[in-house]
């Protein structure tokens, strides 16, 4: 029988295929979860603190690593006493190929949750992450299973409920097999971040290409609320990244806080933990503070971008930049005769593997073609991870904008979790002073380290490449 000319056969196929689209574009477009996507209102800032992980090659040669990200979040969790949470999206050791000698930054965080919950046994810790981190049910790690045996609470998000990127996929997924859960420590298919095998069901979730993408920490230190938002992930493989935080206290910390509690929400855990009352106002004037998750972050990136006039100045450090609504924003700030810096990473390797360049060697030639001038980051296996956006006016006003978000469309456009921090005040307070240090310094090698190359390092003219980003960053079928 010759299925394409049997009626029925047609009817079920055309039946399959639009339920297919209509599934597919429901999950693009549905309602979020309450308490996502949100700005929080502005508040005065306080104990303001810019931090940074950077990696360089120093005039002999050799590669150098200074980091003090960690180190912050690590003085956090010794000097909590009633609340810390923390949400990070990697918090493991999986180091794919990336090799050895790398910081064990998920063993020392593991243990210094461990010791303070031992040390303040009324101390509630709750961590918040993302599946991937148990390779999506196949793997639970075993230092998930010591932070719970210690009374640590572990929430692994749901990402079911939020919208899904890649709907040629997920459409399909969500029909047929999304109740389709992995037995842990069962499988046949290879790993795609370490060692063993992993569930048929866990790389059809993997393959949803979305995820809680935030890192964030708040905790109370004395009678103060403080928080953290930065690019930098608990993870060995990427303890050379450069990484980007910024430290706050008051009630920013406590509106942080807020949202992490629709995080864990999302889990079906509305009570995981209480609010704190509202802190002091803080004494000093330190500008003000706002918390943008999801797609907030988006819309406060393209204003800042637009609000920035002729002699202001705009330096962008950027993972993954492929959005097309930030691109044009740029480039029309560029005929407006902003002072513009674009530092990018080459996307050149990640873990040990090479990569094809794919978004930011197309976008860069797109950036450098409208007059922007653009470098990239020298990078030995490790990632120029940073996140940062900073705007400095002529009346002597800057605006820094950080934290998980990419400027790409999975990760502004309200597909996965992110957490940023926009902070407004005079350049001359330290903390902004030190991050406009920061990109000074990358920008243009300081006291001849080195940290970026030209352009034509890594110009890339490709039609090719150029078209494939693009219907890559369309369609969701990526990972950036």
């Amino acid at each position: 029988m010759n299925l394409r000319r049997n009626p029925m056969f047609i009817i079920l196929l055309s039946i399959g295929l639009f339920a297919w689209l209509c599934v597919g574009a429901w999950h693009v477009y549905k309602p979020l979860p309450g308490g996502l996507d949100v700005a929080t209102p502005w508040t005065p800032a306080d104990d303001v603190v810019f931090l940074s992980d950077t990696t360089y090659t120093n005039p002999a040669g050799e590669r150098q690593t200074n980091q003090a990200i960690f180190e912050q979040i690590l003085r956090l969790v010794q000097g909590a006493e009633r609340l810390l949470v923390l949400d990070m999206f990697l918090f493991n050791d999986f180091a794919g190929e990336a090799g050895d000698g790398h910081r064990p930054l998920s063993r020392q965080l593991t243990r210094a949750l461990i010791d303070q919950k031992r040390a303040q046994p009324d101390l509630q810790v709750v961590v918040i992450t993302d599946p991937v981190n148990t390779v999506y049910g196949s793997r639970p790690p075993e230092h998930f299973e010591r932070l719970e045996a210690a009374g640590i609470r572990v929430i692994v998000t749901d990402l079911e409920r939020l919208r899904d990127p890649n709907p040629l996929w997920s459409g399909l997924w969500r029909i047929c097999c999304q109740w389709i859960t992995p037995r842990p420590g069962s499988g046949w298919l290879p790993n795609p971040l370490g060692d063993g095998r992993i569930a048929a069901s866990s790389w059809m979730r993997l393959l949803n290409f979305k995820a809680n993408h935030r890192k964030t920490v708040v905790a109370d230190a004395g009678k103060r609320w403080v928080g953290l938002i930065t690019s930098a992930n608990p993870h060995d493989a990427s303890s050379r990244h450069g990484n980007v935080a910024l430290r706050f206290a008051g009630q920013a910390a406590v509106d942080l806080l807020a949202t992490e509690q629709a995080a864990a929400a999302l889990s079906g855990l509305e009570l995981a933990f209480s609010l704190p009352r509202d802190p002091e106002l803080p004494a000093d004037d330190e500008g003000r503070l706002r918390i943008l998750t999801e797609g907030r972050v988006r819309a406060a990136t393209i204003q800042l971008i637009d609000a920035a006039q002729r002699g202001d100045r705009l330096d962008l450090a950027m993972f993954y930049l492929s959005h097309r609504e930030v691109i044009d924003a740029l480039k029309r700030a560029q005929v407006r005769g902003v002072t513009l810096r674009v530092l990018l990473d080459p996307n050149h390797a990640a873990f040990g593997r090479q990569k094809n360049g794919i978004p930011n060697r197309p976008v860069g030639s797109e950036l450098h073609r409208a007059g922007i001038p653009v470098r990239w980051c020298l990078t030995s296996g490790e990632q120029c991870h940073s996140k940062f956006l900073l705007h400095r006016d002529q009346a002597g006003q800057g605006t820094l904008l950080l934290g998980s978000s990419n400027f790409t469309r999975r990760n502004l456009d309200n597909f996965n979790l992110e957490t940023n921090v926009e902070w407004q005040a005079a350049i001359h307070h330290p903390a902004m002073r030190d991050a406009q240090g920061y990109f000074d310094a990358r920008w243009g090698n300081d006291r001849d380290n080195r940290y970026s190359l030209p352009f034509s390092a890594f110009a890339d003219d490709s039609t090719w490449r150029y078209w494939r980003y693009r219907l890559m960053e369309a369609s969701g079928l990526s990972t950036f």
